[in-house]
């Protein structure tokens, strides 16, 4: 007997990235949410177990509670049911560098070793090949956030031995010094947040280990050659490397039809 049974979709990099993502957060926790995938990841983690998430946009709204995805920060739907609304300059200067903020997410053209991120520039910065948007409110996520996550697709072009420019510190800030001189840590130079530990990217996680990214998981069906192939510095594989199991069924159907049924993010 004939059946019409649709096979299920092939699940997406894209959709690996939000769900691993999710799971870094906690109920109740204080997370300053960007725009991309760390918006679906947010929302995701906040639809199935952190209903309480306590939601931050960069625009001013405080304990967000948005009916649908928002496009941009400037979305009306991140008004709505919001605790409070209140200025940049309170959201940086009240939240941000007033140690309130436990969870901050970024990407970036380029990340190295020690987390650092580059949005400014590739080449040299008086004369670069490609001006980027620059740092928005990067640098501050980085610098006060406790702890900061960053969500990038790996290639040898973005995870870089060296970025070319550093928007936003991670561990460690190299020198500029041709030497072997590593630069200076967070503790030396006295940021007061956590910096990175993690970034979760199409292929696997790389968590932060004595100070410099150490691949810790890989998703089904990538291999440690894989994901060295695609990371531009010599990158260190943990001892006892877990694999990422694949998204539940339901879990899919939470991100695709009811967090981003227009797929704008997925």
């Amino acid at each position: 007997m004939a059946t019409n049974l649709t096979p299920p979709l092939a699940i997406k990099p894209s959709e690996r990235m939000a769900v691993r993502a999710s799971q870094e957060l906690k109920d109740k926790e204080v997370v300053f949410v960007g725009i991309g995938l760390p918006n679906l990841a947010c929302n995701l983690a906040r639809a199935t177990h952190a209903p309480e998430l306590y939601m931050i946009y960069e625009s001013g709204t405080i304990g967000t509670l948005p009916a649908r995805l928002p496009v941009s920060i400037g979305d009306p739907t991140l008004v709505t049911d919001s605790l409070a609304i209140v200025s940049q300059s309170d959201i940086f200067q009240c939240y941000l560098q007033g140690g309130l903020i436990e969870v901050g997410f970024l990407g970036g053209a380029q990340v190295d070793k020690f987390g650092n991120i580059n949005t400014t520039v590739i080449g040299d910065y008086s004369n670069p090949k490609i001006r980027l948007p620059g740092s928005g409110g990067a640098c501050e996520i980085a610098t006060h956030s406790q702890r900061v996550l960053i969500m990038m697709r790996m290639s040898p072009k973005s995870f870089v031995e060296k970025c070319d420019f550093v928007t936003s510190p991670g561990s460690r800030m190299e020198s500029s010094k041709p030497s072997r001189d590593l630069g200076k840590t967070r503790q030396e130079l006295k940021l007061p947040g956590g910096g990175p530990t993690k970034a979760i990217t199409d292929l696997g996680v790389l968590e932060m280990v004595d100070g410099e990214f150490t691949l810790t998981e890989i998703y089904e069906g990538v291999t440690v050659d894989q994901v060295r192939q695609n990371c531009g510095w010599a990158l260190k594989v943990a001892a006892q490397l877990k694999t990422i199991p694949e998204p539940n069924s339901k879990t899919l159907d939470t991100l695709r039809n009811k967090i981003d049924p227009e797929s704008m993010y997925l």
